[in-house]
């Protein structure tokens, strides 16, 4: 019975020379400065790094050289499609770029949140990117007086200075507005979960009730409640809406994917007719073209979120940007007419 081979510990020294290089190329291309190579250094470097199964220890050269090529990305619900994708989208940008991503789930938990922050800072994270579901603002502050860039990803921190990449909200709501009046509806039912959580949830809230306020056509109310815990009174608000007399047409909104997902499910058990009781759900989900007639939704560019977001990062880690007033980067919604809209 033969024994496996013992794991090999390649060097850099040895990887320059299976390469024909120096080690200076060798380090340069592992440490994000390939553009100062040539395209066929660069392929030889890779093939002997591939060859020999070298793993650079990246916590020993950002103690040598003060540099950790580790980006940190805090998630306030891993479980979330939004977020699923974004960090899919952040992490191509990191490796891209020649950096790893540390991401940690806060499952929306503050206390949770803070111990994330300070384990990212024991492992001297280069930036951080963090959908925020608290107010981490004493952790936050700590960081970037450290020198750490900080972007807020979706969500803004009143307190804490830093570049926001996220969705313009106001402009999804007025789109999601725009659609049902021009589809007929005139009564309107805004479910949402709790605003204080999160400044995205907040603003959608706000633009809802002003645009109400803005057209005497439209009547509306709101329903903000807990998803999980509260799917009781997110039946009766629903059955209480869909069931009052009422001559005009009625339409639910839903502030995310979450919502999106509840109120199909308690609709469906309430055998509500979707086109006839309009539905309107802000993030596009896979399952969203197949439910009923397909619900009509509002996509998030989250590919572009989430490498604006490292971008943002990336400058911020050039001497000049450290200086720069923090920045507000907004992105359209886009939206997806399906059934659930057409009366």
């Amino acid at each position: 019975m033969s024994s496996l081979p013992a794991a090999s510990h390649s060097t850099i020294l040895e990887v320059a020379r299976d390469a024909g290089v120096s080690k200076t190329s060798v380090s340069r291309y592992l440490g994000g400065e390939r553009h100062r190579l040539s395209p066929a250094m660069q392929a030889r470097i890779a093939a002997a790094i591939q060859r020999l199964g070298y793993r650079p220890n990246q916590m020993a050269r950002g103690l040598k050289g003060g540099r950790s090529k580790l980006i940190g990305m805090l998630v306030a619900d891993i479980r979330n499609p939004f977020s699923v994708t974004v960090l899919h989208s952040v992490e191509q940008a990191c490796r891209a770029r020649g950096f790893s991503l540390l991401v940690c789930n806060t499952d929306n938990d503050p206390d949770q949140e803070r111990n994330h922050l300070a384990l990212l800072a024991s492992y001297r994270v280069e930036g951080v990117v963090i959908n925020a579901a608290g107010r981490p603002s004493a952790e936050l502050k700590a960081l970037a007086e450290q020198g750490t860039p900080i972007v807020l990803l979706d969500r803004s921190l009143s307190d804490v200075d830093a570049d926001v990449v996220g969705l313009d909200n106001a402009g999804a709501i007025d789109m999601a507005m725009d659609h049902l009046l021009e589809r007929g509806y005139r009564n309107v039912l805004y479910v949402s979960e709790p605003p204080e959580g999160a400044s995205s949830r907040q603003r959608r809230l706000e633009r809802f009730r002003q645009r109400l306020a803005q057209a005497p056509e439209l009547t509306g109310e709101t329903a903000c409640l807990a998803m999980q815990r509260d799917s009781d009174a997110l039946r009766q608000a629903l059955h209480g809406f869909v069931s009052r007399e009422s001559p005009a047409p009625r339409a639910i909104l839903c502030a995310n994917g979450n919502v999106t997902l509840q109120v199909a499910h308690a609709l469906n058990a309430l055998g509500v007719s979707l086109g006839e009781t309009g539905l309107l759900g802000i993030d596009e989900l896979d399952w969203c073209a197949l439910a009923g007639p397909g619900i009509t939704t509002l996509a998030q560019p989250t590919e572009a979120i989430g490498q604006a977001a490292v971008e943002s990062l990336m400058q911020r880690l050039a001497p000049p940007g450290r200086q720069a007033p923090p920045r507000r980067t907004e992105y359209a919604a886009r939206l997806i007419a399906r059934g659930s809209t057409h009366r």
